[in-house]
């Protein structure tokens, strides 16, 4: 399942806008979106991608490929917990989320994702700056999407608190991008920040 925002103007990373401006975050989600598509499209699994604001039909989630499901819940706790509970309801056994704004994730990390989720009760992707990039689990754990203060940096050991009973495995330590600083010393995003002046 993928959690994916509407790419509008002044509607996306705005963390990020914040230093870059409108144009520019939106520049730079769009090309996050194209890598979220790329090392998504050819996993041999279902997928869905949940949108924030309205289905679009013609965009760059194929609809032969990616089941298109709207987003339920005034926080990202309860959009993600509906989702789950979406995925068990109609019978998958291995559910793992993520968000579209990872540069650093490939096929590779979430075929290995899956694969410990075989062996384990839950899969998390840590992430930098003390919240997670993934999540798996077999069965629908509520208390993980409850009390949680999103988008900061106790997310992360409030999850694992949550389920230091379980079986957890850890994947490596990956960095999502929210802010300017986690983009302005890779190649790739170059081009979007041109007009940035240090």
């Amino acid at each position: 399942m993928i959690l994916t925002r509407n790419p509008e103007l002044g509607k996306c990373k705005t963390r990020l806008a914040a230093k870059v401006g409108d144009k520019a975050a939106l520049d730079i989600y769009k090309f996050l979106l194209d890598q979220t598509v790329a090392f998504t499209k050819n996993l041999n699994v279902e997928k869905w991608v949940y949108y924030s604001e309205q289905i679009w039909e013609h965009d760059i989630w194929d609809s032969s490929i990616y089941q298109k499901k709207l987003q339920v819940g005034k926080d990202l706790g309860e959009r993600m917990m509906h989702a789950f509970e979406e995925g068990f309801r109609a019978g998958f056994e291995n559910i793992i989320i993520i968000g579209s704004d990872m540069f650093h994730l490939n096929q590779k990390d979430l075929e290995e994702a899956f694969s410990k989720l075989d062996q384990h009760d839950f899969v998390v992707g840590p992430a930098e700056d003390g919240g997670y990039y993934l999540l798996g689990m077999k069965s629908l754990r509520r208390k993980l999407f409850q009390n949680k203060a999103w988008g900061t940096n106790t997310v992360l050991s409030d999850t694992l608190s949550d389920i230091k009973d379980a079986d957890v495995h850890l994947l490596q330590e990956k960095n999502d991008v929210d802010y300017y600083e986690d983009i302005k010393n890779i190649e790739a995003f170059a081009p979007f920040l041109k007009h940035i002046q240090e």
